[in-house]
C-alpha cells in the first residue's frame, strides 16, 4: 500500500467537491489499496458525515452509511432487499459495509485485481485478458470488446428491479438519478463505471413505494453457500390476484456487466397464470443478447434455472 493522506470531513459542505477518494467502511476500497490497485494520495473518512437513518414510512429511504446488516434486519425492507443484502460476504463485513460503499464496489475480475497483467478497467487501452482467458466468472450480458466483468454487488440487483434512485451530492449541489441509469455499460470506456462526477457522493437511496413488493425474493447461485460472489442471482417481485400475475419486477445478477433487469420477462408474466408453464416460458428469453466466452457459456441456461427457481420458491403458495 502507498502513502496517502488521511482527513475525516465533520460537514457534508466539506466533503461535497473534496478532492479525494471517500472511505465508508472500507471493506473494498482497502483491499484494493493493499493491491495497488487503487493508489490514492488522499482518503476521506466520511463515517462522521449525517448520512444514516431508514425511513420506511412512504416508500423506503436509507441513508448511503447505513450498514448492511442493520438494512437487512429492518422490518420495512422489501424481501428481495433484505435477503439480498443477507446473502452478500460475510457476517462481520455486513456488520462493516455501508450500503453506498456497496453499490459502488469494484468488480471482482482477477484481472482487474492483479497490477501485473492487462486491463481496461485499471488501465484503459490496455487490453482484457478475460476475452480469452480465465471467463468462467464473468459477464455474458452488457459486454463489450473492451471488457466482460462482472458487476459485483448483489444488492444493487433488488434495487434495480425496484425502480430505485440514489441521491448524489457535489460541489453543484444536489441531483437524484436512478439507479439503473447510474451504471454504466463498459462499450468502449470500461473504466468509466457509472454516473458518479468528481468530488460526488452517494448520500441516500431511495426506493418508491410498491405495496406487492412486499411478495419479493432474491436467489443466489454460487460455488459455495458462504462468502462467496454469484455465478448468477435473480431479484423477483410479483402481484399477484385469483392465481394470476398482474405485475412484475425481475431483475438479474452474476450475468452481466451492470445489474440486469429482464423487461422481457416481466411482460411475459404478465397476466398469465401462476404456472410452472408460465415461469418457464418468460424465463425462456431472459439469455436474449447473451455473448457467451469460452468458459461461461453454462451461465445462460443457469440464468433461465435461477429465475425458474425464484418463481417457484416465491409463489409456492399460490400454485
Amino acid at each position: 500500500m502507498r502513502p496517502f493522506d488521511l482527513t475525516a470531513p465533520t460537514t457534508l459542505e466539506a466533503a461535497a467537491g473534496a478532492d479525494g477518494t471517500f472511505l465508508a467502511g472500507g471493506t473494498t476500497l482497502v483491499d484494493l489499496m493493499k493491491l495497488n490497485v487503487l493508489t490514492p494520495r488522499r482518503v476521506l473518512d466520511i463515517n462522521g458525515l449525517p448520512l444514516r437513518g431508514i425511513d420506511a414510512g412512504d416508500g423506503l429511504r436509507i441513508g448511503a452509511l447505513e450498514r448492511m446488516s442493520d438494512i437487512a434486519a429492518h422490518p420495512g425492507v422489501y424481501p428481495m432487499i433484505s435477503r439480498a443484502l443477507s446473502l452478500s460476504a460475510s457476517q462481520q463485513l455486513r456488520n462493516m459495509a455501508s450500503i453506498g460503499g456497496n453499490l459502488l464496489q469494484r468488480t471482482r475480475c482477477t484481472y482487474f485485481r492483479d497490477v501485473a497483467t492487462p486491463c481496461n478497467k485499471r488501465e484503459p487501452g490496455s487490453g482484457c485478458p478475460a476475452l480469452e482467458g480465465a471467463n468462467r466468472m464473468h459477464a455474458v450480458l452488457g459486454t463489450s470488446d473492451a471488457c466482460v466483468a462482472t458487476h459485483a454487488s448483489d444488492v444493487a440487483v433488488a434495487l434495480v428491479a425496484l425502480d430505485a434512485e440514489v441521491r448524489l451530492t457535489g460541489a453543484d449541489g444536489n441531483r437524484t438519478v436512478k439507479l439503473a441509469d447510474f451504471y454504466r455499460l463498459p462499450g468502449d470506456t470500461p473504466a468509466t463505471e457509472n454516473d458518479l462526477r468528481p468530488g460526488e457522493l452517494i448520500t441516500e437511496v431511495v426506493v418508491p413505494r410498491l405495496d406487492w413488493a412486499a411478495n419479493s425474493t432474491y436467489v443466489k447461485v454460487r460455488d459455495r453457500q458462504s462468502y462467496e460472489f454469484a455465478l448468477c442471482s435473480a431479484a423477483v417481485a410479483l402481484e399477484i390476484r385469483d392465481s394470476r400475475i398482474v405485475d412484475a419486477r425481475v431483475a438479474a445478477g452474476g450475468v452481466a456487466t451492470v445489474p440486469w433487469r429482464l423487461p422481457a420477462v416481466e411482460a411475459t408474466l404478465r397476466g398469465e397464470p401462476v404456472t410452472l408453464e408460465t415461469f418457464e416460458k418468460a424465463a425462456s428469453v431472459a439469455g436474449e443478447g447473451a455473448k457467451p466466452l469460452s468458459g461461461n457459456g453454462f451461465k445462460v441456461p443457469l440464468l433461465r434455472r435461477t429465475l425458474v427457481r425464484a418463481l417457484l420458491e416465491l409463489t409456492e403458495g399460490s400454485r
